[in-house]
């Protein structure tokens, strides 16, 4: 295989990790008790419309790419200051993926609520909320965080960043779609919730497989196995 066709497939493979880490960052345990408070919080503004759903639940995503896109930024930015001794980083960020999926399949993964910032009909709350359900979501999950970044520091800058903004962006986005079930009506927002927990099951496990090729190929790259 050339090397254009291996950048290429490594490249792809890591879109597809950080859209699936995105995921189960977006449903972490942390995170995810904060939605029916803001479910409530969305549908007590007197705009609880379509329209309405579009511009709240657009403030909200905005206010998570924001964060996302500073946290992820930093350790980019990190990361490009040790990306010598990546390698030996690689395998202890595998471990982390396969123990904190492991986690969320036995029901042992951490679980914090946050209170909800007082109500505000301004859209600055629906941003705040976003920053904070960012904040909570990522803390939680901090093993998939820097395994999105390591992953992605190995590939050249453009490619990097577009692997980023796709995790940050699969994060972020669902709190838009929450907030346009919430405008057309709470059976379609308990459809969606009845199926969390085999999100998160299905997550856990591709967790654990991008932990395990991770550690299998940092240590075969450097020549341990």
């Amino acid at each position: 295989m050339s090397a254009a066709l291996q950048v290429d497939a490594a490249f792809t493979g890591t879109l597809a990790f950080a859209l699936s880490a995105g995921v189960a960052t977006f449903f972490a345990p942390c995170a995810y008790p904060l939605l029916p408070g803001y479910v409530g919080y969305y549908l007590s503004r007197e705009e609880a419309d379509l329209g309405g759903a579009v511009v709240r639940g657009g403030a909200a995503t905005a206010g998570a790419l924001a964060v996302l896109a500073v946290v992820g930024g930093a350790l980019v930015s990190l990361g490009t200051r040790v990306v010598s001794n990546l390698a030996f980083l690689e395998p202890a960020v595998g471990v982390g993926l396969v123990l904190f999926g492991l986690a969320v399949l036995l029901g042992r993964a951490p679980s914090v609520h946050l209170l909800l910032p007082e109500h505000r009909s301004s859209i600055p709350g629906f941003v705040f909320f976003g920053g904070v359900y960012a904040v909570a979501a990522a803390g939680c999950v901090l093993p998939i965080v820097f395994g999105v970044v390591t992953q992605a520091l190995t590939l050249p800058t453009e490619q990097a960043v577009t692997v980023v903004g796709v995790y940050a962006a699969s994060v972020s986005l669902p709190l838009l779609g929450v907030t346009l079930l919430s405008a057309v009506g709470s059976d379609a927002l308990s459809g969606v919730s009845r199926h969390v927990g085999t999100i998160q099951q299905v997550a856990a496990v591709v967790m654990v497989v991008a932990g395990l090729a991770q550690i299998g190929l940092s240590l075969s790259y450097l020549g341990w196995v």
